[in-house]
């Protein structure tokens, strides 16, 4: 298998790292990138499809043939032939054997199949961000998300990229996105891809409180 150069968790990791390594080998990750971009895009902005495929009640195979009409209207996978591998359960009787199919049969669809079969479409989305997680380090960008409880004006934006980008490795990128949250209260919370630091105030607050009822 081959490794990413950014390691990423969870279930939705598991299946980006097993998608990345097929890609790896057979010398698509470009299209598989765009290919999955075009999904997430897809339940980003339509929500009755995104409802249809995270619905646990839905027959697999029903959700299997909305995927393959939207894919071929939309042209989606079009790199690929729309195929149907992993058939049902009885072919693939866990989570280990679903990647090591992954791998051996690269297909976006049928990716995608297998994460019907295990029941994992709700992390479709999560996947894709997964991914793009990976590309991104393969790009020698370094993904980094700051929340703030009120948004930064563009000067103090500016310096925090200087200061974020001192971290990075020779040759390494920031790709950076701020997000709001006013539950954070005060400070930042700092995400890259595998590691993160709690400035927040509400973090400080919560540990403070901990002490207090410790004391208590």
């Amino acid at each position: 298998m081959i490794k990413p150069p950014v390691q990423v968790y969870g279930v939705e990791g598991r299946y980006a790292t097993a998608l990345y390594s097929a890609a790896s080998k057979n010398k698509a990750l470009n299209a598989v990138e765009k290919d999955l971009g075009s999904l997430a895009k897809m339940l980003s902005t339509d929500i009755k499809f995104k409802d249809f495929l995270y619905e646990p009640n839905q027959k697999v195979q029903d959700k299997k043939v909305v995927l393959k009409t939207v894919a071929e209207r939309r042209k989606v996978f079009r790199g690929y032939t729309i195929c149907n591998v992993i058939k049902g359960p009885s072919e693939i009787l866990n989570l280990r054997s679903k990647l090591w199919a992954i791998k051996k049969v690269l297909n976006v669809f049928c990716f995608i199949g297998a994460m019907a079969e295990n029941g994992r479409l709700n992390k479709l989305g999560a996947v894709a961000d997964s991914f793009s997680t990976i590309m991104a380090a393969e790009k020698g960008l370094v993904t980094c998300t700051v929340t703030v409880a009120k948004a930064l004006d563009s000067s103090t934006q500016k310096e925090l990229t200087k200061i974020l980008s001192g971290f990075l490795k020779k040759g390494e990128s920031l790709q950076l996105s701020m997000k709001v949250d006013p539950t954070v209260i005060g400070g930042m919370r700092v995400d890259f891809a595998d590691k993160s630091v709690d400035m927040s105030m509400s973090s400080k607050l919560g540990t403070y409180t901990n002490i207090i009822n410790q004391a208590l």
